[in-house]
């Protein structure tokens, strides 16, 4: 499929209506959450629904379909397709992390409590194994930097667990300079990716584990995910979860001795989602060829737009004054002072998606979360709405 330039789609209801069914009687800005699926990923789950109602769900080149998926996903964070594993949702990886780990009394885990709860649980959970656990404690909400990570580290820490995006604020980490930094201490970091792939560019040489699954900006079907393991730690990183899949059984027969098998799929214990999964593979494909990097500039641009024109409504956007680069797609309003539930209805009403959030202290949020193909007319009718 040739993919015309994002400039093209937007300004084109034909092409947005026919790319995205959501857009014909809906504005949808809620990507942060739970997106809709595009129409070539919609055709994918079809065709592969009727191919599984006239065979078995398998037949075919499996392991291929398969291998072209774990293709896609490595492509995202610059992975080999080895060192992906087909895994959703985004808490199976991260307790896969947890779990995997040979952990020892007194080691200690940097994670942020205040994260998506997903990322924060597993953490939590080690205390009752003797793990140290060490909560980051920002000034505001969601700026977890590299200087605060830094500060918190000891010669115990063993993992740094951390979002690529804050799922509140919008506030983006800055993996990178931490990656190079852990690196040097010999110390795992591992990514909670869900909030960038798909939206921004993630570097797979800078961390050691991600887990994303592909409902929100890869605009794939819910419950179908990738899970990043750096090749040199899957012997560190033991399969806590044993099958039939991952554990090599010629001829289907069990064997007296557990061998995993060599590549990432060791992590992957029984069936696969693979109808799930090839619409995500459809869902990347497009992504890809619009280019991750055009869909980065796009919402930061309208990262802009929404900064700019909420602050000529009195609207206040949390970290307005930040450079768009330190930012994703998501843009959030302060709702205090505000009734909350009424603009919740006002948005409904006028089928427009967005969510409301509420940070620890119980103050709601509007959040805004657009993709690529959302256009400024739409920002601005929703900016309206509030």
């Amino acid at each position: 499929m040739t993919t015309p330039a994002i400039e093209h789609i937007i300004a084109n209801d034909s092409i947005r209506h026919d790319w995205f069914p959501v857009t014909r009687n809906r504005i949808f800005l809620g990507h942060a959450g739970v997106s809709p699926i595009p129409r070539v990923a919609v055709e994918c789950l079809q065709r592969g629904a009727q191919a599984a109602a006239e065979d078995q769900q398998e037949a075919g080149d499996f392991i291929g379909r398969v291998e072209a998926v774990r293709e896609a996903g490595a492509s995202l964070i610059g992975a080999h397709k080895s060192e992906i594993a087909l895994l959703g949702p985004t808490s199976l990886g991260l307790n896969l992390v947890a779990l995997g780990l040979d952990w020892q009394a007194g080691d200690e885990v940097i994670f942020y409590p205040d994260d998506y709860p997903a990322n924060v649980y597993p953490w939590q959970h080690l205390a009752e194994r003797g793990v140290k656990i060490v909560p980051l404690q920002p000034v505001r909400v969601g700026e977890i930097t590299p200087e605060l990570v830094r500060a918190a580290i000891t010669s115990k820490t063993k993992l740094v667990a951390l979002a690529s995006c804050h799922f509140l604020t919008g506030y983006r980490l800055d993996y990178r300079a931490i990656g190079e930094e852990l690196k040097k201490r010999g110390i795992l970091f591992c990514l909670d990716g869900i909030q960038s792939l798909g939206a921004t560019t993630i570097d797979a040489q800078y961390i050691d584990f991600l887990s994303a699954d592909s409902h929100k900006w890869m605009l794939g079907p819910s419950g179908a995910g990738v899970f990043y393991v750096k090749k040199e730690h899957f012997d560190r990183l033991k399969p806590v979860l044993v099958g039939s899949w991952n554990v090599r059984s010629p001829n289907f027969i069990a064997q007296p001795e557990i061998k995993f098998e060599a590549t990432a799929r060791r992590y992957e214990p029984g069936s696969l989602y693979l109808l799930g999964l090839e619409g995500m593979k459809a869902s990347i494909d497009l992504l890809v060829g619009v280019g991750i990097d055009a869909i980065e500039k796009r919402l930061q641009h309208l990262r802009r737009f929404v900064v700019e024109t909420a602050a000529q409504r009195g609207l206040s956007v949390l970290y307005a004054e930040r450079p768009v680069e330190q930012m994703s797609g998501i843009s959030t309003i302060s709702l205090a002072g505000k009734d909350a539930v009424a603009i919740g209805k006002r948005f409904s009403e006028a089928k427009v998606s967005v969510s409301i959030r509420h940070d620890r202290a119980g103050v709601p949020h509007l959040r805004l979360s657009p993709h690529f193909y959302n256009t400024e007319a739409e920002l601005k009718t929703a900016l309206e709405l509030v």
